[in-house]
C-alpha cells in the first residue's frame, strides 16, 4: 500500500521557486498595469486640515493622485472578524496613527508614483499621542468577548486557592512591540474586467479577503475572484484584509486600468500589524511539592482607537495545566498606534510569563522545574475533564531532558563556568492550540489519463502546503506521487479558512481526505458495472487502491487501473467536498536550552536547544521539523533582540528597517535538536491523527532562554528584549 504520508518527501514546487520560476504577487503583470503608492501621515492623533495634491498630479507620469475627498465611499464589512470594523482610511480627515494612509497616487511606472507621493503635502491638527503601555496601565479595560471567548474566566474558587497556598509567588513580565518582517512585502494587484474583479493578492486567507472585497466595494460575491499562488511569509501580517488592499481595488475601478500596489518595508510597519506590547501579572500559590492551589493570569496588552483587536493569549494557561482554581483576565490599553495582528505563536507573550513564572517556583521550592510542571500535568481537559488519548506530553520531557543530559544538572545559579563565562540551562513547556477553526473543501478531478488534480482554496505560506495535501492525496487515492497535482489560492476552489493558527494541517487534510475517499468509491463504482473490468460484479466495499491500480481486497491479481477504467467510461470523474470544523487540539512540547553569558560586556548566545514536540501524526517529517528550526529561531529573536521602537511625541516607529529592527540571523542560530512522538491523535481521525504544529515550537523557547539566563547569572530579566545593558 502507498506509503507517503510521514515521509521527509522534499517540497514539491522547490526547483520552480530556486530557478526562479515561481511568480509571487509582486511578480504579476498584466496588460496596461499602472501602478500606486501610498502617502502616509507624519501625526498620530488628530485631523487633516488639508492635503495638497497639485504638483504631484502634474509629475510625469501620473493618471490619478486619490485622498478622503476623491476616494469611493467604501462599505464597513459586516463578515465575521476584528478588522475594518468602525474604520477605514481615506474615507474622512480623522488620523489614528501616524503612517495611516492619506493618499494613494497612481502613476504609469513605481518610480514616477513614489516621486509623486513625495510631492503630496499634507497640513495637520494634532495632539501628543498616548503610545506608551506603562503610561495608560491606569487606563486598561476588560473588553467584551470577542470570537475567541470571553476575556475573563474564573474556575474553583481563587480566593479559596490562596488561602490554601503554602508559598504564594507574584511575577511581572513585559514583552515590546514585534514586527512580522516577512522577506516579502505585501502587495496587491487589481484588474477589473467590467463588473468582475481579479485581485491577485499576498494574504493568508483568500476567502476572508474576498468577502471584505465584494463586501466593502458593493459587489455581489461571484463578481469577485481573489488568487494567492505563493507567500514569501507572512506569519500572521497577511492574515487580516488590510487598507492597501481595498484602496487598490477602488483606485483601479477609478482609472479602469490594473493597479498595482507593493507596499515598502517602512510603509509595512504601520501597514500590516504587530505584536503588541504586553504585560503579565501572574500569581501562583502552590502546596510545598509543587502542586498549584490557584493561578491567576492577567495579560494587558495594548489595542487600537478603533477595532478591538485582541486574541485569547490566556488558552495555554487554561489548557496546560491541571489548577483547580483560576481567575484569568485579558484587558486592553487603546493607544494611538496602528491595529495589531495575528503573529505567530499569539500566546508566546503569556506562556512566556507562565513558564519562566513556573522557573522561579520550582527555584522558591526547591524542586526540579520539570517536577513542578509534572506535579500540575494535566491528564484530561482542564475546562471540560474530557480525557486526552492523545497527549504525550509526558513522554516529550522525559525524551527531551534525556537528550540534553538534564540530570548533570546543578540547579545553583552560576554554577557552571567556563574560562569566557558562565553556562545556564533552563527549560519550559511549549504548548499551542491546533484547530478548532472552520474546516477546508476539497475537489478532486481523476482525468481519463489515470492522473488525478486535488484543489482546494487554502495558501501555502511557506509551510509545505504543496506538498503535504499532494501527500495526502496520492496516499488516499493509492498513486504515486508524480500522477497527483495539488492547486490551492484561488476563490474558485473549494472554500477553507485562512492559514492561520495552527489550521492548516487539520483543516485542509480533512477535506482532501474526504475527498479521496469519494473519488475512490466513484472510480470503484464506474468499475465494478463494466464488464470488461476485471473488477465487475464486485462489491464496491472490497475496493481498495495502490499505485494507480484497483484491486480486490483478498484477491489482488483482479486488478484494474484508474486509467483503464475511466479511458472506457470515456470522461473524467469529480468529486467535491465541503468543510467540516476541525476538533480543538492542543500541540505540546519539552524545550531545553543552554546558553553562555559573557558577563564582561553581557552577551548571551544561545549555544544548544533540544526538543520533543507532540504534535499527533507527522505527515512530513522534512516540513515539520522546519517549523520547529523556524520556531525556535523566531524566540531567539524574540527573547534576545527584537523591538520596535516608537517615537512618544510623534507615534512614528524609528526602527522600520531590517537594519534597526534586530532579528537573529545565522550567526545566532545554535545546533537546533528535533524529536517528535509521531503517534496519531484520535480525536483528530478525519485529519489522520495530525494537528496543527506552526506556532507551538516558538512558545517554548523563549521562556528556556530566559530561565538558562538567570541559571547562569542569578538574574531574573523580566522585561525583555534581554538585551547586554540589563545584564552589565
Amino acid at each position: 500500500m502507498s506509503n507517503l504520508v510521514g515521509q521527509p518527501i522534499a517540497r514539491v514546487e522547490s526547483r520552480d521557486k530556486v530557478t526562479g520560476a515561481t511568480r509571487y504577487t509582486a511578480d504579476i503583470h498584466v496588460p496596461g498595469l499602472v501602478h500606486g503608492f501610498l502617502v502616509m501621515s507624519t501625526v498620530a492623533n488628530g485631523r487633516l486640515t488639508g492635503i495638497d495634491t497639485a504638483a504631484a498630479r502634474t509629475a510625469p507620469g501620473v493618471i490619478e493622485v486619490l485622498t478622503h475627498e476623491t476616494m469611493p465611499r467604501l462599505r464597513l464589512p459586516d463578515a465575521h472578524g476584528r478588522y475594518l470594523k468602525t474604520f477605514i482610511p481615506m474615507q474622512d480627515d480623522l488620523i489614528r496613527h501616524n503612517g495611516q494612509p492619506i493618499a494613494l497616487v497612481v502613476a504609469e511606472t513605481l518610480e514616477q508614483a513614489e516621486y509623486a507621493a513625495t510631492l503630496v503635502k499634507a497640513t495637520y491638527s494634532s495632539r501628543t499621542p498616548q503610545v506608551s503601555l506603562a503610561e495608560a496601565m491606569s487606563e486598561a479595560f476588560i473588553p467584551p468577548p470577542l470570537g475567541d471567548g470571553p476575556n475573563e474566566i474564573v474556575r474553583g474558587d481563587p480566593q479559596a486557592g490562596l488561602r490554601e497556598a503554602e508559598v504564594v509567588l507574584e511575577s511581572e513580565f513585559t514583552t515590546p512591540m514585534h514586527h512580522h518582517n516577512p522577506i516579502e512585502p505585501s502587495a496587491t494587484t487589481a484588474v477589473w474586467e467590467g463588473d468582475q474583479l481579479t485581485v491577485y493578492e499576498t494574504t493568508q486567507g483568500i476567502t476572508n479577503s474576498h468577502t471584505a472585497l465584494y463586501q466593502m466595494l458593493g459587489v455581489r460575491a461571484e463578481q469577485v475572484r481573489v488568487v494567492s499562488k505563493y507567500l514569501g511569509g507572512g506569519f500572521g501580517s497577511k492574515a487580516p484584509v488590510w487598507p492597501h488592499t481595498i484602496l487598490t481595488a477602488a483606485a483601479a475601478r477609478v482609472v479602469r486600468r490594473p493597479v498595482k500596489l507593493v507596499l515598502s518595508r517602512a510603509q509595512t510597519y504601520t501597514s500590516n500589524g504587530h505584536r503588541a506590547e504586553g504585560h503579565q501579572l501572574v500569581v501562583m500559590g502552590a502546596k510545598r511539592d509543587g502542586r498549584l492551589t490557584v493561578l491567576r493570569h492577567v495579560t494587558t496588552q495594548q489595542i487600537t482607537r478603533s477595532d478591538v483587536v485582541m486574541f485569547s493569549s490566556a488558552e495555554p494557561t487554561r489548557m496546560a495545566y491541571a489548577v483547580p482554581n483560576m481567575h484569568m483576565v485579558q484587558r486592553g490599553v487603546r493607544l494611538d498606534l496602528p491595529t495589531q495582528s495575528f503573529m505567530r505563536s499569539p500566546e508566546v507573550m503569556t506562556t512566556h510569563g507562565l513558564e519562566c513564572a513556573f522557573d522561579e517556583l520550582a527555584y522558591r521550592l526547591n524542586l526540579d522545574p520539570i517536577q513542578v510542571r509534572l506535579a500540575n500535568y494535566a491528564d484530561s481537559d482542564p475546562e471540560t475533564g474530557r480525557p486526552l488519548p492523545g497527549k504525550h506530553l509526558r513522554e516529550c520531557y522525559r525524551r527531551a531532558a534525556s537528550t540534553f543530559g538534564w540530570a548533570r544538572r546543578d540547579p545553583k545559579p552560576g554554577s557552571i563556568r567556563d574560562r569566557d563565562g558562565f553556562i545556564g540551562w533552563g527549560m519550559a513547556t511549549a504548548g499551542h492550540t491546533a484547530g478548532g477553526r472552520p474546516g477546508g473543501g476539497a475537489r478532486i478531478t481523476i482525468g481519463v489519463d489515470g492522473r488525478a488534480l486535488v484543489q482546494s482554496g487554502t495558501q501555502d505560506i511557506g509551510t509545505g502546503t504543496y506538498t503535504v495535501m499532494t501527500q495526502v492525496a496520492a496516499d488516499g487515492l493509492g498513486m504515486r506521487l508524480d500522477t497527483v497535482r495539488f492547486e490551492l489560492g484561488d476563490t474558485n476552489f473549494p472554500v477553507a479558512y485562512t492559514s492561520g493558527a495552527s489550521n492548516t494541517v487539520p483543516a485542509v487534510t480533512s477535506g482532501v481526505n474526504r475527498a479521496c475517499v469519494a473519488a475512490v468509491r466513484a472510480v470503484a463504482t464506474i468499475a465494478v458495472a463494466d464488464r470488461q473490468s476485471p473488477l465487475f460484479g464486485t462489491a464496491v466495499e472490497r475496493i481498495k487502491v495502490d499505485d494507480g491500480f484497483l484491486f480486490v481486497t483478498g484477491d489482488p491479481r483482479r486488478r484494474d487501473s484508474y486509467r483503464a477504467v475511466l479511458s472506457r467510461h470515456g470522461q473524467p470523474v469529480q468529486v467535491a467536498v465541503a468543510p467540516v470544523d476541525t476538533p480543538l487540539g492542543f500541540s505540546t512540547g519539552a524545550v531545553f536550552v543552554e546558553v553562555h553569558v559573557d558577563p564582561r560586556i553581557g552577551r548571551v548566545r544561545v549555544r544548544r536547544i533540544v526538543t520533543c514536540y507532540d504534535v499527533g501524526r507527522v505527515l512530513n517529517l522534512r516540513t515539520v521539523r522546519s517549523q520547529a528550526i523556524g520556531g525556535a529561531v523566531w524566540a531567539i529573536g524574540f527573547t534576545l533582540s527584537e523591538h520596535t521602537f516608537v517615537d512618544p511625541h510623534y507615534g512614528r516607529v524609528v526602527n522600520p528597517n531590517f537594519s534597526g529592527y534586530l532579528m537573529a540571523v545565522n550567526a545566532d542560530v545554535p545546533d537546533v535538536q528535533v524529536e517528535f512522538i509521531d503517534r496519531p491523535d484520535p480525536d483528530h481521525s478525519l485529519s489522520l491523527g495530525a494537528r496543527g504544529f506552526g506556532e507551538s515550537p516558538m512558545t517554548g523557547v523563549t521562556a528556556a532562554i530566559a530561565n538558562a539566563v538567570y541559571h547562569a547569572t542569578g538574574r531574573r530579566i523580566r522585561d525583555l528584549p534581554i538585551t547586554q545593558d540589563k545584564l552589565l
